[in-house]
């Protein structure tokens, strides 16, 4: 999916905190940092920050999508790797918005902006080149990888980091490439394929009894999250990043 990478240089890397954190999943984005500076990145927060441009681009309405993405170019400006905790949000930058500025005159610009963009486990384990992780964290874990981030580095990272952690067992689960049924303003269009399709997935999920739902999505993790509850099968639900985290306080590595 993508094939200009650059290389992550040093450790000063831009958040981008995503729509979700700044509505439902604030402490994504805290344990983001946390995780960040626990590793040595000086981690900066353009304030100008505010979409990837992705529901636009998702319901066909790429003129817009592309106004979106070109005040990320201007927000995110500089060289240094643009980090997001969001799966989906990052192939948005690194692969969707290349595409619909393929025949744009400032498709180069949108092209260096996707090149040094990285979903967080990425760039921990292929950007920093750390492939297991410190402290402990107790707990069967079923890992839901979300449709974005098939054909990326983002779910191989995400998995390697979880199973290297101390009490971790990440449990396999059947229909384990189903989508979650969340997809944006699809679960908002078609609700009830929506709705059917979290079920599917939260059927095969649950049966295994995980003691969380984890993924690097937070848009599948509030849908599937939601569904539990309202079908009285609530799960504890976690970004990766988060059980990073608690990993390291577990270990008393952080406060």
């Amino acid at each position: 999916m993508r094939t200009d990478r650059h290389p992550a240089p040093g450790k000063k890397i831009q958040l981008m905190a995503t729509c979700l954190c700044d509505g439902f999943f604030d402490d994504v984005a805290i344990a983001t940092v946390q995780v960040l500076e626990h590793l040595g990145c000086e981690v900066s927060f353009p304030e100008g920050q505010t979409c990837c441009g992705q529901p636009a681009f998702n319901a066909g309405d790429w003129k817009s999508s592309r106004k979106v993405v070109r005040h990320c170019v201007q927000t995110f400006s500089g060289a240094e790797p643009v980090v997001v905790p969001s799966g989906s949000c990052a192939a948005m930058l690194f692969h969707g918005a290349p595409l619909e500025f393929e025949e744009e005159s400032d498709s180069d610009e949108i092209g260096r902006l996707a090149s040094r963009t990285w979903e967080i486990s990425d760039y921990i384990v292929n950007g920093l080149g750390i492939d297991s992780w410190p402290g402990r964290f107790p707990g069967r874990i079923a890992f839901h990888r979300s449709c974005h981030t098939r054909e990326t580095d983002s779910g191989p990272a995400s998995r390697k980091l979880l199973e290297s952690i101390d009490g971790v067992e990440v449990t396999p689960f059947g229909e384990a490439e189903q989508c979650c049924g969340f997809g944006g303003t699809f679960s908002v269009t078609f609700p009830s394929i929506s709705s059917a399709m979290g079920h599917l997935k939260l059927e095969h999920a649950l049966k295994e009894k995980p003691d969380y739902l984890v993924s690097g999505d937070m848009g599948c993790l509030m849908h599937l999250g939601g569904m539990a509850t309202r079908e009285g099968r609530p799960v504890e639900i976690r970004h990766v990043v988060q059980v990073l985290r608690d990993s390291l306080r577990n270990g008393g590595l952080i406060s």
